[in-house]
């Protein structure tokens, strides 16, 4: 069965405050991340809101001739033009959106139904189905009546409702991101590093990063390495006696707060994934080989040059570096501030953050 795949990229992203098409998951734009995904398909085109939008794809875009009426007229357009019977149209903002689901959904086409929409327990999702031909003299019917919710179109063609919970598919594939809130949520937990020689002022760098993202509503989680032995615990103490008997865990907890120290070592991937359980950022100190991202403080008393790989850098806290010297930006060791911006927007941040 040869299918088309139709991309909605005319909305006004309004409620996002900015275009959701360009928005980006692991340096990749939301619409280069799905046209590449269903990319393998026999055609792809987009719905846009001007002439010449997204123009740097290459692929065919079509403009809505009925402006104002939503997502009906891209999928008009999208239908209107497809070299083929039927098209998968889906909106930008479902980054998560994969060739299986499509395939999958595929195999319900037969004569018996013009339409085919994916549901989940709690909705039908227009913008995740594939439309016939035989849909566009009744989405034109809708316009001249001036109706313009999509579920219009599925009581006047024959519509096959394919069922999430029954299918092998997560409900991650029909997740759209509409609002600041929801794309925050989609790039968290963070993590990165802040590394040094030793003295160069990591731990107080890392002590003011941590009450700017606290600031704006983000759980911070902080990991050190040490590379001596240290002591967690008060010799005497009931956990510490526990521990000193055997225990390959010793934990304690009160109202406010709790402890847990483990036996053995532990790699930093695995103390990683301890936080991301707690934390929507993991700051790290040290680890300056690591392949983490990271922020370098290079301080004029203990050093003059850069011990991290520059690909690694997110960017340096220096009083003694010029811009000159490193490919990444470059910081005053007290302008917290603008290192604290430059960590957000590296990782995609620029919104304020409201935890549930």
């Amino acid at each position: 069965m040869r299918i088309s795949i139709g991309v909605l990229a005319g909305g006004k992203s309004s409620r996002m405050g900015q275009d959701k098409a360009l928005l980006a998951i692991d340096d990749q734009r939301f619409l280069d991340r799905i046209t590449k995904e269903l990319g393998a398909f026999n055609e792809v085109l987009l719905s846009v809101a001007n002439k010449g939008d997204y123009a740097d794809t290459g692929l065919p875009a079509f403009v809505d001739e009925h402006r104002e009426i939503g997502p009906l007229e891209g999928i008009y357009q999208l239908v209107k033009h497809a070299s083929n019977e039927y098209v998968f149209v889906c909106a930008v903002d479902m980054p998560f959106v994969t060739a299986e689901l499509v395939e999958y959904m595929a195999e319900f086409i037969s004569s018996d139904h013009d339409c085919y929409v994916m549901t989940d327990e709690e909705h039908i999702h227009p913008l995740c189905a594939i439309y016939s031909k035989a849909v566009l003299p009744v989405i034109e019917e809708l316009i001249t009546e001036g109706r313009y919710r999509l579920r219009e179109i599925f009581k006047r063609v024959r519509t096959k409702y394919i069922r999430l919970e029954t299918s092998c598919f997560e409900t991650k594939v029909l997740r759209n991101i509409n609002t600041k809130e929801e794309y925050a949520k989609l790039v968290l937990p963070v993590v990165f590093c802040v590394s040094a020689v030793k003295d160069s002022g990591k731990t107080g760098l890392i002590i003011k990063l941590i009450n700017e993202f606290i600031r704006e509503g983000y759980r911070v989680g902080a990991i050190k390495h040490d590379g001596h032995d240290y002591v967690m615990d008060y010799e005497g103490t009931d956990t510490n006696r526990f521990f000193e008997a055997g225990a390959v865990v010793s934990s304690i907890f009160s109202d406010t707060k709790s402890s847990i120290q483990l036996a053995g070592k532990r790699t930093l991937e695995e103390m990683i994934d301890f936080a991301k359980k707690h934390c929507d950022i993991i700051v790290i100190e040290g680890a300056k080989y690591s392949l983490h991202p990271k922020i370098e403080v290079v301080r004029g008393a203990v050093s003059d040059s850069l011990v991290c790989d520059e690909h690694t850098l997110i960017c340096v806290a220096t009083d003694i570096l010029s811009q000159d010297s490193v490919s990444c930006p470059i910081y005053g060791l007290d302008d917290v501030g603008g290192i604290f911006l430059c960590v957000k927007k590296y990782f995609g941040l620029e919104f304020s953050y409201e935890a549930d």
